[in-house]
């Protein structure tokens, strides 16, 4: 007999658990059952704060105490193909894992592997996408009310990269990550702009760090090739701030530019949109919530995977679509380093 709930097990409870975790109470017809974490004492803290009736220090065991149908995995990357192999080898039937992705393509490659092996759904937790402001960006643009689509650029200036305490109040990880701009940041609006522009067929960056307090690159350009002929640029700076009421509501600004029309969006979730031949910018209304994580996408995301299991269906954010995400990333760090268009 099916469940009334779909059950759900979260792996890790840093930072960025506590979006998860509020999600996933806010959704209908499922309910939190465990959460782990190799620290015993955030495990305890966070099934507290958040109403979760088991606590774990380790993965398998919960797995095997609560046999969930949602496995989240909202721990760091190094342990993200471990995780995913204890759930396929028990054939829990989702897993959710959160990006970056595994910590490089072939390993992601593997992760995919062993989920459709056991017949898991495997979605990433690729947030972004699921913004208000990039749904509505992406149903303007199905409308037509743009035109033809010519060229769009995502500046990301979140402000927290300064300084030698850079990141350490809220994911201190981030300072010893080689690979960091690109890789943790960078790859949300890769997929973006593939989900708003079509699939990349070319890629050229330029990346450089800043802050020499920590490891990785932390300011860059990257511009992809849209096979329609759309040309978007990630110009990203995390020392760097924009205007804004919350500076990690959008991260940034990003620009649309169309035959009929200029889309924009500003730091406070706001849409603008300028006529072709007009100086007039109007404010475009839509609706979306103020809560959780960048407009609720945590929950918008989360949701989208459980209706899709409930379904049977594939999501928007699949694990094997995903590859090709990190295809494009490789080819990001390989196009820097030797100051040459890539193409895929």
């Amino acid at each position: 007999m099916a469940r009334a709930k779909l059950r759900v097990a979260v792996a890790g409870a840093g930072y960025f658990s506590r979006f998860h975790l509020d999600a996933w109470r806010r959704i209908d017809g499922v309910e939190l059952a465990a959460i782990c974490d190799s620290a015993d004492a955030k495990a305890r803290e966070a099934a507290g704060a958040f109403s979760v009736p088991a606590a774990f220090a380790d993965a398998a065991a919960m797995l095997d105490s609560v046999c969930p149908d949602i496995f989240d995995i909202a721990a760091p990357p190094p342990v993200h193909a471990a995780l995913i192999r204890l759930a396929a080898e028990r054939r829990v039937p989702a897993i959710v894992c959160q990006k970056p992705f595994c910590r490089d393509l072939a390993e992601a490659e593997e992760a995919v592997d062993a989920a459709n092996a056991a017949g898991s759904l495997l979605a990433v937790h690729e947030n972004f996408r699921f913004q208000p402001w990039h749904r509505e960006a992406r149903r303007l643009i199905d409308a037509g009310v743009l035109g033809d689509v010519y060229q769009a650029t995502f500046r990301l200036r979140p402000g927290d990269g300064q300084g030698a305490a850079a990141y350490l109040d809220r994911q201190p990880y981030f300072r010893t990550m080689e690979r960091f701009l690109v890789h943790e940041t960078a790859i949300h609006f890769i997929d973006t702009f593939r989900f708003l522009f079509g699939e990349a067929g070319a890629v050229y960056a330029s990346l450089r760090r800043l802050n020499a307090a920590i490891a990785g690159e932390d300011a860059g350009l990257i511009l992809m090739e849209h096979a329609g002929g759309v040309r978007s640029l990630f110009d990203g700076n995390r020392l760097v701030d924009h205007a804004a009421r919350n500076r990690r509501l959008t991260m940034g600004e990003m620009l649309i530019e169309g035959a009929a029309a200029v889309l924009r969006l500003d730091g406070d979730g706001a849409l603008w949109l300028r006529r072709t031949g007009s100086n007039a910018e109007a404010a475009h209304p839509y609706t979306w919530d103020d809560r959780g994580f960048g407009g609720d996408c945590v929950f918008n995301l989360q949701r989208h995977v459980a209706d899709a299991l409930r379904r049977g269906a594939p999501c928007e954010n699949g694990g094997a679509d995903y590859l090709r995400n990190l295809a494009i990333e490789a080819a990001v760090y390989r196009s820097a380093a030797s100051g040459v268009r890539i193409a895929l």
